[in-house]
């Protein structure tokens, strides 16, 4: 009779947990769509055209490349919930050499940062930037200016800092990674799977298609990784009246110095975060420089902005792609919090931290502001 009673206790118990999770999990959707948007009319002519062989013994086919087309347009897939717990729509914008689907879901297979935004109330809009993905490329080099670069796994290993430079095999025994480091390395191949190809010439198109997103899509807030970082803060700057924030996530490159909109962005918090193993890799202890100084002019013009140094906050082992570490949700929620401390949630709950006791209502922030002068 105890062990019938223990075992019903232990099953009730299990399936409340489960449906505990299943409740946190959960969220009510309205629509699920996507766009196009950006992009110009292109005609080419004058072009030869060729016979191309589909296979063996199939016929050649004459291909004329001369026409009209559309190139320089990015794809938007949005995910909008019935009852939004957010003020504005989160836009989430990818780094280089990838897509979108680096917000979606991780390459171990676990839920992304679209999930865990989704489930704290936001409306999603997740971009496949131009020529990446779904957005689709154009010829090359009458429209495309360059050939496309294809990133390897030895650079992706290295400039998403899973390893230092050098550390990088063929084969994955041998491969090393940096001491602590938080990426799946079982999922590392299957990462390269994202990989796209990109063109080095297509930044200003790239620019101009964000831009025509925020007019689109905005109010909103935008979280943008990498190189997308430079495009966001350009974004701000060109329509300071409708970004709401932005969170960069490790941001590549800053904006141009000297732009008089710095001024118009006091009421558009800034949060930019950084991950750990940043001085074993040349290129990144030149991108954090490159940052700094773009961040003291905001902090010279009164935006809010902050710097949060994962691993001064006891949060270590980051890699740039933080979304798809085991520690993302404990980084997600600190965004998650930032946010919801700057007014831009409904609610001011604040959410719990995996690993970090919540705060109370009358404890500081938890994300120090950095000094308004940084050491070069």
């Amino acid at each position: 009779m105890q062990r019938s009673t223990l075992a019903a206790t232990l099953v009730l118990g299990l399936t409340a947990a489960l449906g505990a999770v299943s409740a946190a999990q959960a969220y009510d959707v309205e629509s699920i769509g996507s766009f196009h948007i950006g992009g110009a009319p292109v005609r080419l002519e004058g072009l030869p055209s060729r016979e191309i062989s589909t296979g063996p013994g199939n016929p050649a086919k004459k291909i004329d490349p001369n026409g009209d087309f559309h190139s320089g347009q990015m794809y938007v897939q949005h995910v909008k919930l019935k009852q939004p717990g957010a003020r504005y729509p989160l836009l989430m914008w990818h780094t280089g050499g990838i897509t979108g689907a680096s917000w979606e879901t991780k390459p171990d297979g676990k839920p992304g940062w679209m999930q865990f935004f989704l489930r704290q109330g936001h409306d999603v809009f997740v971009s496949d930037a131009v020529e990446r993905g779904r957005a689709t490329f154009s010829r090359f080099p009458e429209i495309y200016r360059s050939e496309p670069i294809f990133r390897d796994k030895k650079d992706a290993w290295e400039i998403f800092r899973i390893g230092v430079p050098g550390s990088y095999a063929s084969n994955p025994a041998a491969r090393k990674a940096n001491d602590g480091q938080l990426f799946p390395l079982g999922a590392f191949d299957t990462l390269q799977m994202q990989i796209a190809a990109t063109w080095v010439t297509n930044g200003d198109a790239t620019q101009a298609a964000y831009n025509a997103l925020v007019q689109r899509a905005c109010p909103c807030v935008i979280i943008a990784h990498g190189q997308a970082g430079h495009f966001a803060f350009n974004a701000a700057l060109a329509n300071p009246d409708k970004v709401k924030a932005i969170v960069a996530v490790e941001p590549a490159f800053p904006a141009k110095p000297g732009n008089p909109n710095v001024a118009k962005l006091k009421g558009t918090p800034h949060l930019i975060v950084w991950g750990d193993y940043l001085t074993t890799n040349p290129t990144w202890v030149e991108h954090v420089a490159g940052l700094k100084p773009y961040f003291d002019e905001l902090r010279n013009a009164e935006v809010p902005a902050e710097w949060l140094d994962l691993p001064a906050a006891g949060i270590k082992g980051n890699t740039h792609m933080i979304m798809m570490d085991s520690n993302s949700d404990q980084v997600a929620a600190k965004v998650q919090n930032w946010m919801t401390r700057n007014k831009l949630m409904k609610s001011s709950k604040i959410i719990a931290e995996p690993g970090i006791a919540v705060p109370s209502k009358s404890a500081k922030t938890r994300v120090k502001s950095a000094p308004r002068k940084q050491p070069a």
